[in-house]
């Protein structure tokens, strides 16, 4: 090898470690100070409320498949218990305004705040926001308490750094580190979603608690988990930017005021772009519109597709119901909508959602949720908006876990789950379920066998315990 060749390799091999180098000191050598600084803001929740179960009035159980069973199957003695819940929160106000998820805080009749890991406090609920599932929480004392602030969700990029801290499993201060794994995700579980994925590990109890960027900023609220455990780094955030809107309004009017266009909408495939003559798929392909709607009145028409709204561009379907809600009520906006295969510009005057006649309807068909006491589980049942939106078998019925008790004997499986099968039977109701359950119970059988669809939408079968 000539000296010159030498140089040359020497010079790379420095030139590289130099990268190498400065790229690696770019992940920090502890979280510590910053952990220690944050910790004293980030609070334990604790919730609980009554449930009232039927026991067994008889002395005696009917045989399974008796016509009895069925005939007496609702009578019983009401029993009351308490049930209890966990959960994270973060304070953002010295006069101990927390912020957390709305299903911590669910149905919730008393509700304790930890703060500093002994301190302990009653809260009361200043607002709540099941759509875009954040609460707001006022801890009732006189006290000065240490906030954080939030930081501009926009600005975080993919591969950033982020630590976690909450009350996992009821075990308070725990701190986890990650990085920003993916922007923008969408995973079916609220109506608005647009939610920062992380690998930093987030389980059961870490929802409410705050995602900080290395400024020690709040850029998400920690709220939903994928796989048995959380564990398995697949966790998701709602952006800052998202929720502080929310949040506002629930602390200035103890209820959100959203916008609201009136129309139902679907996703631009290929095919029709190529029907509609539009240059690829994109926008949002109006279904149908309320009558007396803001679009009603503004001119837009079934198989209008809105490609910009306000001056934002839309490249997917679901970008434009996130970006109608979070603007103003009664503003006039600019419409682009591709119709005739050209542009047209339509004027709207936004209407308020919650005093739709469209949001009551919602409203009121809201499903309803039962507890199933063997196993520890709320469910409710399987509607068409989890088939759509899950892409879930058409002719699917089941029902959905919303929730489970840690001393549950199926504590491993994860919200949103679908309970598909019981003892080999197909479940259709929640009534489906239980009368499984019970005629299982009565039997003396220690197990049954379940099939469930995870939240990746893979077909399992679980052995359950009902000792």
């Amino acid at each position: 090898m000539t000296f010159k060749k030498f140089q040359k390799l020497l010079i790379f091999f420095v030139f590289t470690n130099f990268i190498l180098l400065n790229t690696a000191r770019s992940a920090p050598n502890s979280f510590a100070d910053l952990a220690e600084r944050l910790m004293p803001s980030v609070v334990n929740i604790s919730t609980t409320q009554t449930v009232t179960t039927n026991s067994n009035s008889f002395p005696f159980q009917f045989p399974p498949g008796s016509p009895f069973e069925d005939m007496f199957k609702d009578f019983g003695t009401p029993q009351e218990r308490q049930a209890y819940a966990l959960g994270s929160g973060f304070i953002i106000d010295e006069k101990g305004i927390v912020i957390t998820n709305n299903h911590v805080i669910q149905n919730a009749e008393d509700i304790l705040v930890r703060v500093n890991g002994d301190e302990e406090y009653k809260a009361k609920i200043i607002g709540k926001d099941p759509l875009s599932d954040i609460a707001v929480l006022q801890i009732e004392a006189d006290e000065k308490f240490i906030p954080v602030k939030f930081g501009d969700s926009d600005k975080s990029r993919i591969g950033d750094w982020v630590i976690a801290i909450g009350n996992p499993f009821g075990l308070g201060g725990t701190v986890t580190s990650g990085i920003i794994s993916a922007r923008n995700r969408s995973i079916g579980l609220a109506r608005y979603e647009d939610f920062i994925q992380t690998d930093a590990s987030i389980n059961q109890g870490n929802s409410g608690g705050p995602l900080f960027n290395m400024n020690g900023d709040v850029i998400g609220i920690n709220t939903a988990i994928l796989g048995q455990s959380g564990s398995i780094g697949i966790g998701f955030a709602i952006p800052s930017n998202s929720a502080v809107k929310v949040i506002n309004q629930l602390i200035e009017f103890g209820e959100t005021k959203r916008g609201w266009l009136g129309v139902r909408i679907q996703i631009v495939t290929k095919e029709i772009a190529e029907a509609e003559e539009l240059d690829k798929p994109r926008g949002a392909l109006i279904v149908s519109v309320a009558d007396g709607s803001p679009s009603d009145k503004g001119g837009i028409i079934a198989g209008d597709i809105i490609l910009e709204f306000d001056g934002k561009l839309i490249n997917e379907m679901k970008e434009l119901p996130l970006i109608v809600a979070q603007t103003e009520v009664g503003k006039t906006v600019n419409v682009k909508v591709w119709r005739n295969k050209r542009e047209v510009i339509k004027k709207i005057t936004l209407g308020r959602l919650e005093t739709s006649e469209d949001f009551n309807l919602k409203k009121a068909e809201l499903p309803k949720v039962k507890i199933i006491e063997k196993l520890k589980i709320e469910v409710r049942s399987l509607n068409t908006d989890d088939i759509n939106n899950r892409k879930l078998p058409k002719d699917l019925t089941g029902v959905v876990i919303t929730k489970i008790d840690q001393d549950s004997p199926i504590n491993y499986l994860s919200i949103n789950n679908i309970i598909v099968e019981a003892d080999k039977k197909k479940i259709k109701t929640i009534g489906d379920l239980k009368n499984i359950i019970n005629s299982a119970i009565r039997s003396s059988k220690k197990t049954i066998m379940i099939a469930i669809y995870n939240n990746q939408n893979q077909r399992r079968y679980i052995g359950v315990n009902l000792n």
